[in-house]
């Protein structure tokens, strides 16, 4: 039994208010293991460093602010458990009234936006663009020209360097005549033209032979990462050890063979042209099946709130974000990357967002008005896709531990919202790109009743 109980009540403006209760044992195990976590964390005299018993931590620190403590950690979990089977959207306003005494539940409650509601018009027999398949000449010669430049080779040549050119440097940094951290490098490889260090630098260098020294003068950069060599002045200190040209490969029989063991330049260009077209295929068909959606998008009435839109937004940032992290890049280098702000780029996917919520509402209409069901062997197909490395027990077992975590509803609409666009493009009729597009811009009365009424569906954006 879970030691969440919840009720939903629907408010106006697509939010509901949620009443949430945790059990009182439950909020006793949090506090025992915040007392216990603190413990780790405490200096306490007559104990060593990460030893103090639970009971000593209440005693030094008090109950309420362990509680508090504990309830702060606690807080998102209970959320969650919370609004299982729930569709929310953006972050919730949560009220705590206080917190409780031992031996009684904990009482919260929050609003929150949930996923508006579609009235769905016509979503089978659609009509909508496709693009034909089409891989031209120029698209393989870039794709080989590319798998050529992967195959080059640097020579060392007793010339002046040019643009395109390779350097081998010594150099030292200084400001103010004060060396700075990464201001020093040796044997350093760079590629003149490809604007990889500070503007202005491979200008210099533009000319100098093997064992040529240069004082190469620059000006970092006002937006520069490190704040205390953005908009200074720097002198580096050159040594130009060698020079290297680029030799690329003759594309020949014999390129073809040490490339992937083709037979011929031509055996090589139909082996790329496949790649291209079956890759191509897989993108068009992605966008046919959005634009089926928008097309049914386009004939509902979904009614969506600008401060949905704008939770709808800060959820896409927040995924953005940690999709950065898992990148090894911060969101904050990110953003100064883009001169931008958090909410000036919130804003910028409003459009984005707001074209996800209707599609996500017209998705969850149609699975309704159709009694889309998923089964457990579907659900258990999709987490074998999921876990290709994992044995067939923990596959059931992933699945197990998902539905006594109420875990399990969001991956069942995952799969019937794909079930349901999978139903109306089995249905669509594909036509011409072109033609599909011209439709759009087509002015009809219909479209500008919409636009007044705030409506506006951008198909294809």
């Amino acid at each position: 039994m879970s030691a969440v109980t919840a009720k939903t009540e629907e408010i106006a403006g697509s939010r509901v208010r949620v009443d949430v209760e945790v059990a009182a044992d439950a909020v006793e195990a949090r506090l025992d293991s915040a007392a216990e976590a603190m413990g780790h964390e405490l200096k306490i005299p007559g104990f060593r460093k990460g030893k103090v018993p639970p009971k000593v931590v209440l005693q030094r620190m008090g109950r309420e602010a362990v509680l508090d403590e504990a309830v702060r950690r606690a807080l998102p979990e209970w959320y969650s458990d919370a609004v299982v089977g729930i569709a929310t959207v953006g972050d919730p306003k949560v009220e705590l009234a206080g917190l409780p005494d031992k031996g009684a539940p904990l009482k919260f409650s929050f609003e929150v936006g949930v996923r508006p509601k579609a009235t769905l018009g016509d979503y089978t027999g659609l009509e909508a663009g496709r693009r034909e398949a089409e891989v031209a000449d120029a698209e393989i010669d870039t794709e080989v020209e590319a798998l050529r430049e992967s195959l080059a080779s640097l020579q060392s040549v007793e010339r002046e360097a040019g643009a395109g050119d390779f350097v081998v440097l010594d150099f030292v940094g200084s400001v103010d005549g004060e060396p700075f951290e990464g201001g020093e490098a040796r044997g350093y490889l760079l590629e003149l033209g490809s604007g990889r260090l500070i503007p202005g630098f491979e200008e210099q260098l533009t000319g100098a032979s093997a064992n040529d020294e240069r004082e190469v003068a620059v000006t970092f950069p006002e937006d520069y990462g490190s704040e205390a060599l953005a908009g200074k002045e720097a002198k580096f200190a050159v040594e130009v050890k060698e020079v290297r040209e680029k030799q690329l490969p003759e594309l020949d029989d014999e390129f073809a063979v040490s490339s992937g063991g083709f037979d011929s330049m031509d055996e090589l260009r139909e082996d790329v042209r496949g790649r291209m077209r079956e890759a191509l295929d897989e993108q068009i068909e992605a966008e046919y099946r959005e634009n089926v959606l928008d097309a049914a998008v386009a004939n509902a009435t979904v009614d969506v709130p600008h401060d949905l839109v704008h939770g709808k937004a800060h959820e896409m940032w927040h995924s953005m974000a940690r999709n950065l992290q898992r990148r090894g890049m911060d969101p904050n280098a990110y953003l100064q990357m883009t001169g931008k702000g958090e909410e000036e780029l919130v804003t910028e996917m409003e459009e984005d967002a707001e074209r996800s919520l209707k599609r996500e509402a017209v998705l969850a209409a149609v699975i309704e008005t159709e009694k889309v069901e998923v089964s457990d062997d579907e659900l258990l197909e999709t987490l074998r896709d999921a876990l290709p490395d994992a044995e067939e027990a923990e596959v059931a077992e992933a699945l197990a531990n998902a539905k006594e975590q109420g875990r399990d509803d969001a991956l069942r609409e995952d799969i019937a919202m794909r079930k349901a666009l999978d139903l109306m493009v089995e249905s669509a009729k594909p036509i011409e790109a072109e033609r599909a597009q011209a439709r759009e811009e087509m002015w009809t009365p219909e479209k500008e009743a919409k636009e007044k009424s705030g409506k506006l569906w951008t198909p294809g954006s």
